[in-house]
């Protein structure tokens, strides 16, 4: 297995979620959230797997970020076989869709997209949250490709396991993939930073921000035992932990 940190940048958000780079100027506004915007990619003997797909971010000559390091690892995005959505939150989603001829398409022309469908539920319910992007979902969920997904937990393939656990949002969704012995773990925006790990606190920008932190400290445990790789999506400064 090969893990890909397909990252972005470091971004300051407003509380509309609007995203710029973080620079000396906005670093110290104290109304504004730091993270990072991190998507992978994971290589398997059989997949190539994008866990969620980013802001769409471009460097100066218009290029998605995402596709300049998929480029320099020598990875066409026609190679990537399956695109795994935790959420729907716009920051997760928007480097999935391009502008084309007839409209729109997807950038990974040969994924599978998955999406829990009860998460999307949840978004057509909120659309007054800035956390969502309407324009965007609109058009991601007309795509031919998805896989749209109603179980609790299961099996995608012999290497792929998913959970719906709630937390950030009501049904997000995290995964393991597990080749050779070795594990990742990609608990999305429950654990999005190392930081998390060191204090146990319940976030308010979470939907049921105390079952996020108990989801943690269960998989801090577990990490620990599994010697999993655990992806961090919003991190400023690590990718990958191993505990």
């Amino acid at each position: 297995m090969k893990i890909i940190p397909l990252k972005e940048g470091n971004f300051s958000v407003t509380k509309t979620k609007n995203f710029s780079l973080l620079t000396e100027e906005n670093f110290n506004n104290p109304k504004d959230i730091k993270m990072s915007v991190q998507p992978f990619l994971i290589v398997t003997n059989t997949e190539h797997i994008i866990l969620d797909a980013g802001v769409g971010w471009k460097n100066n000559k218009g290029e998605l970020i995402i596709f300049e390091i998929l480029k320099k690892e020598n990875i066409n995005p026609e190679k990537i076989t399956k695109v795994l959505l935790s959420h729907l939150h716009k920051d997760h989603i928007e480097g999935v869709i391009k502008p084309s001829e007839n409209g729109f398409e997807s950038r990974f022309s040969n994924a599978k997209i998955y999406i829990q469908k009860r998460e999307l539920d949840y978004a057509k319910e909120n659309q007054q949250n800035p956390s969502f992007d309407f324009n965007t979902l609109e058009k991601l969920i007309q795509l031919p490709n998805i896989i749209w997904m109603n179980e609790d937990k299961g099996q995608i393939n012999n290497e792929i396991s998913f959970e719906v656990v709630g937390g950030h949002t009501p049904f997000m969704q995290v995964f393991w993939i597990q080749e050779n012995g070795e594990t990742a773990f990609y608990g999305a925006d429950n654990l999005p930073q190392e930081s998390y790990l060191k204090y146990h606190v319940s976030y308010k920008s979470d939907f049921d921000g105390r079952k996020a932190m108990e989801l943690r400290q269960k998989w801090q445990k577990e990490a620990k035992e599994n010697h999993w790789k655990i992806l961090l999506y919003h991190d400023l400064d690590k990718a990958i932990l191993q505990l």
